[in-house]
């Protein structure tokens, strides 16, 4: 179907726009630019890469929801599917790494808070990795042809 096609394809965008970002966009400022400098490039990177991880996220669990109905009128499985978890977690990382650990870092580089820039710096990069796994993981799904596919997913 269509509709298929189209997850295909946001989804190895999604998986490509983040492997970039974290193997070579957010590492070449610090190669490159004094650290303040290098940090605040870095900020604007991330924040973009949440707003366009919230955009996939968001039209690809449009996409497994419609597939995963189809499915479940066929008889064919349940209405909330595998990838669909997978697009609920990498949500639920975009959030709280964007938004609830980025400005808590803020206060952390001023010298407040309960954690250190350190520790927040290390559970927003835990996140960024383990979304980065789930959406591969999402890609590795998404490129099953439907007869091997067995439960019908966003591939």
């Amino acid at each position: 179907m269509a509709f298929d096609r189209w997850a295909r394809l946001f989804t190895g965008l999604w998986l490509g726009a983040l492997l970039t970002i974290g193997l070579i966009a957010t590492p070449a400022p610090f190669a490159t630019l004094a650290p303040a400098d290098a940090g605040r490039v870095v900020s604007r990177i991330l924040a973009q890469e949440a707003y366009l991880s919230l955009l996939f996220g968001l039209v690809l669990l449009m996409l497994a929801r419609r597939t995963a109905r189809l499915a479940s009128e066929e008889g064919r499985g349940s209405q909330f599917s595998t990838d669909m978890a997978l697009l609920v977690l990498t949500l639920i990382c975009t959030i709280v790494g964007y938004f609830g650990v980025q400005p808590l870092m803020s206060e952390a580089r001023a010298g407040r808070g309960a954690f250190s820039f350190g520790q927040l710096h290390m559970a927003s990069a835990g996140l960024f990795v383990v979304k980065t796994a789930l959406v591969a993981a999402l890609a590795w799904r998404a490129m099953r042809t439907p007869s091997t596919a067995g439960e019908r997913g966003l591939g």
